[in-house]
This record gives C-alpha cells, structure tokens and sequence, in this order.
C-alpha cells in the first residue's frame, strides 16, 4: 500500500513539525489526515491556510482542494489510517526532567483506535529508550503485539525554522523500526516522501542520533559564548576571533555567541540524555556545564546593559526604559520557544526596568505556559521618533528585515547581542556589542 500510495497517513500534532511534514507527505502523493485538539488549526488548514512560514498557504490550499489533506480533531479516524505519525512536544519539567504527558496521552489514544497492520511512527525528540520503554507498552496494552500485529518505528525531526536552503523533503531522514519487518515498512513510507533515507540498527540508536545532533550544538554555543565573555574582558572582538578562525579550511566549525539559547530543541533535549544517563551511574559534565553556561547568558547581557547605561546616561538600570529588538529565538521566524528575548524581559522588569519590544514577526505576544504574564504585549512601531524615546535599544534577535539604519541613527545608546550592526557596516561609540 505504501509503494502504490494508497496507504492513508495520520500525522498527530499540527505545529512547526507535524504541518510540514503532513504537506510533505501529500505532496509525496498519499492521503494525509492531520489530528490536532487546537480547532482554530484544523479549521485554518481545511480552509487551504498555513500558519506555519514553512508550509505556504498556496501549496496547502492546493493539497486541501485536490483532497490529499484534511485536518480533524476526532480521533476516531486514526483507525483508517495505515501510518500513524506522532509529532507532539516533549518539554522539560520545572525540575529539567523529561515530560512525556504528550507521547503517552497520544499513545494511549492510539491505543484504543489500533488495529492490525499499522505503522506507527514517533518523531518527537527523546531520550534513548522512549519508543520501546514507554511507547511500546502503552500501544500493546489492547492485546495487539508489535512486529506481529502492528509495527513501530522512529524517526527523529529535523526541521529548522526559517532555513530556506533545506526543506523538509530535502533533510535526510533518519529512520529506524522495531525489528526487520518494521525498518522496511518506516523506509518505504519515508523514502517516498524525501530525497534520502538514512537506516540505522534501531530505535534506540535513532533517538540517540538526534540527541547527539543537539548536545553537539549546545555544547559548541556555550563554548563560545565562554570564549566572549573571556575575550571581551581581554579586550578582544570574539566575533572577528570567529571570522578569522572560520577561513580554516579544516578542522573548525564557526558556532556564534548570543544572549541565551532559544528553540526547542537545543535548550531542551540535552537534558533528556543527562535525565537517562542517571540510570546508568553515569554523569554528563559536558552537557550541565554547557546548559550553565547557556542558561546564564542573559544575566551576563544584562550586567552589560547595566554598565553602558551607567556610563552613557549615568541613569540607574531600574529608572532606565529599554526597546528590545527581537522577540522569536531566531531571526527570520516568528518562533518564541525557549527565546531567550524573554528571559531579558522578565530580568529587566524585575529591575523596575520599563521595557517595550520591536518584532515583525511577533506582533502580539501569545499566551504561553513559560510566559503566561507577558501574553498579549504587542510590539511597538519603529520609528524615529520611538527609537530616540528609550535609554538604550537592546538587540536580542537579528531578523533580516529590520531598518538597522533608522536605528543606529536615531538611538542613543545601543547593546548589540548578535553583531547585526558591526556585520552591516554601522560604527559608532553608542554600539556595544555584547
């Protein structure tokens, strides 16, 4: 069914994963239902319109017309599909434990929807064990046995918000299944919706490969934003350190500084692998420093801003008001996880400090377990006028669409986390970089 494309594919989870995917998996020529417990997304994508930047509304709208995607919040239907695909979130716990409430509630309603022949699929980023340990035994609690009635596998997302050069079919895929039958039945799906499938030894190993990718760069951005902290109070440029280091041919690989990690996956899933590393008696030094050293970036930002307001104005952080440039964790998306533009806020506010933000993708702020008290702001308008209002202009993100010129000339004071003005051209006494 999967080589004729006629098996029906369930993808559960509509966010920045799961739509992409579904429109991928369309677009590869199966019929893709799409679950989700948020109505306004289903009734937003059977209406043909994306909320997602990866996915454009026309390329949605042709798949919604022509049939092969439908969004449904009734999960019910999970029994006509033939491959089930589980793309919901895997947040931390207050204690920076794992919280798979998402992957057991969505197992558990498998569960009861599962019959014989089906692939399931988990996506969402883990620690190793998860798909076998905790998955598995939820889906076979029916009396169904995986790699006899039905078949489990997974495969880890690799998306990434606002890379226009890779996509989700161009990503290659890494796969894997429980047992022989499983591993040929998660190629053949995704092998027919990318250009490149990648089979390893098991679900295991696969879960193991998306934790290495992101404890990679967690561990690489704390060692720079080490190194800044060290070469700024050497006196030293640690993005021209950088620049120049990157012109080796070999043996480096430029990662850049900011104020605090964002997105959720790298501030996040490290800490599933020191989570599962304690069952074994085994520490991770490597990824706890590096989470520290991360973690306390925006303080570090913050004591800057402090010392340049003192210097430039001789005004006190607390009788200070400060215009944030950036709220999404990475420029050129109006993704807000894990961004750490709001851990400044709240930092600064503990201050006294008044503090606006500017974001062209992030109009409003909306509601958010992490963030619940900053819901609804909504992002000034940049103007002269605005810009000249504040003590200093924080830049926590650098999108591409932002007047740097109206800035530089109109600010009086300006904190630069990303080196956007230095890398544009724009020199002065009032630029800090951070």
């Amino acid at each position: 069914m999967i080589e004729s494309r006629e098996a029906v594919a369930g993808i559960i989870g509509l966010g920045y994963v799961g739509l992409p995917l579904a429109a991928a998996v369309a677009r590869g020529g199966f019929r893709v239902l799409g679950f989700d417990i948020d109505e306004s997304k289903v009734e937003l994508i059977n209406a043909g319109t994306s909320y997602i930047e990866a996915v454009p509304t026309e390329d949605l709208a042709a798949h919604v017309t022509a049939g092969k995607l439908r969004a449904t919040g009734d999960f019910s239907e999970l029994a006509q599909c033939d491959v089930i695909v589980i793309c919901v979130p895997t947040p931390l716990s207050k204690q920076r434990e794992p919280d798979l409430r998402f992957v057991v509630n969505t197992a558990q309603i498998i569960a009861r929807h599962l019959r014989e022949g089906q692939l399931v699929v988990l996506e969402s980023t883990t620690y190793p064990g998860t798909t076998e340990e905790v998955v598995k035994p939820v889906l076979e609690e029916g009396g169904l046995r995986s790699g006899q009635d039905f078949f489990l596998a997974f495969s880890p997302e690799r998306e990434d918000p606002g890379n226009a050069k890779f996509r989700t079919t161009t990503i290659p895929k890494v796969v894997a299944g429980e047992g022989p039958s499983a591993s040929a039945l998660v190629e053949a799906f995704y092998g027919a919706v990318v250009e490149r499938v990648v089979v390893v030894s098991s679900p295991s190993t696969a879960e193991a490969v998306k934790i290495t990718e992101n404890v990679f760069r967690a561990v690489n951005i704390a060692l720079v934003n080490e190194l800044k902290v060290i070469y700024q109070a050497m006196g030293i440029d640690v993005w021209e350190v950088i620049g120049a280091a990157a012109t080796k041919p070999f043996g480096f690989m430029p990662f850049y500084p900011g104020p605090g990690l964002g997105g959720h996956c790298i501030p996040i899933d490290p800490f599933y692998l020191t989570w599962k590393s304690r069952e074994f008696g085994l520490p991770t030094r490597f990824i706890e420093l590096a989470g520290e050293i991360n973690v306390s970036m925006p303080r570090y930002v913050i004591g800057n801003l402090e010392r340049a307001i003192d210097a430039r104005h001789g005004k006190s952080l607390g009788s200070s008001k400060i215009l944030i440039i950036g709220l999404a964790y990475k420029k050129n998306v109006p993704d807000i996880r894990e961004s750490p533009a709001f851990v400044l806020i709240e930092l600064l506010e503990q201050r006294g400090t008044k503090v606006d933000y500017f974001d062209p993708y992030v109009p409003e702020v909306p509601v958010t377990r992490e963030h619940a008290a900053l819901a609804g702001r909504r992002s000034v308008e940049l103007t002269a006028e605005t810009i000249a209002g504040y003590d200093a202009i924080l830049i926590a993100t650098d999108h591409d669409n932002i007047d740097y010129g109206l800035i530089d000339t109109h600010a009086s004071l300006i904190v630069d986390t990303r080196n956007v003005l230095d890398n544009r051209g724009y020199r002065s006494d009032k630029i800090v970089k951070t």
